[in-house]
């Protein structure tokens, strides 16, 4: 592994982090596909478990693969789609991400970028696998708690326009983390990471330019230059988002009692 090579997976790992101890592969099977966590283990004893009529889902004989330097770089060079989970054991996370992808992504997306930087919080456009959705990052300086990050950008959702819980027709998904808390019976939703040599090859699985959707030239020098928000300020926009969902409940209370 050149050096140049090793830099850019460390700068990778430096940006996209997640929980280190599993990570999730992509597989593709005839029409279906999927992500499965990743697993070592014995692949005889296993066979010879499946013989006695066992499946891989009751097989105990194995252990989650860590997200190592050398699974990183099987991604970036093509070899395996990685997905990792962004929901730390702590119930906090390192980035949040909204994920798009209908038939009006790319003008929902960039109406929700730009609710986040008019409130002064940098957000990132990466175009999906697929090349019909996109993927809005917003990193964060240190792990942030899921239940206040997804509070606050749902709201920030809301106000943008691109999402309602009562319009159907919105192309907003879903956020990632997509829970408040572990249950303890799971890890949490996965994202597919970026950068997948080859989708990335077609245009697709990278950073591209909002305005005219133009893959970044450059994908790690953008990457050492991502801005990341900080603690208090995501503590500030939280508290402005629930103090105005306090006051609009107040005042939607003291209408209802006048009408009474």
């Amino acid at each position: 592994m050149d050096e140049n090579f090793s830099n850019q997976i460390q700068l990778f790992k430096s940006v996209f982090k997640g929980r280190e101890d599993v990570f999730a592969v992509r597989w593709e099977k005839e029409t279906k596909s999927g992500y499965i966590p990743a697993y070592f283990y014995d692949p005889y004893m296993y066979r010879a478990h499946k013989i006695k009529g066992g499946t891989f889902q009751n097989y105990k004989d194995k252990a989650y693969l860590k997200l190592t330097d050398k699974e990183i770089a099987k991604h970036l060079n093509g070899e395996q789609l990685i997905g990792i989970y962004p929901l730390l054991s702590d119930n906090s996370s390192w980035f949040l991400v909204a994920d798009f992808d209908k038939e009006n992504w790319i003008a929902e997306a960039k109406s929700f970028i730009n609710s986040c930087e008019a409130k002064g919080l940098p957000a990132n456009l990466e175009r999906s696998r697929s090349g019909n959705g996109g993927y809005v990052w917003l990193f964060f300086e240190q792990p942030y708690p899921a239940i206040r990050s997804r509070k606050l950008f749902i709201s920030i959702l809301e106000a943008s326009g691109a999402f309602s819980m009562f319009d159907k027709s919105s192309s907003f998904d879903r956020l990632f983390p997509n829970q408040d808390f572990l249950s303890g019976k799971g890890l949490g939703n996965l994202i597919a990471l970026p950068l997948f040599k080859k989708t990335f090859e077609q245009g697709n699985s990278c950073f591209i330019d909002a305005d005219t959707l133009e893959p970044l030239k450059e994908q790690f020098e953008f990457l050492k230059n991502i801005k990341r928000i900080s603690i208090s300020e995501l503590d500030k926009s939280y508290q402005l988002v629930s103090t105005s969902v306090f006051l609009l409940h107040l005042k939607q209370t003291m209408g209802s009692l006048q009408l009474h």
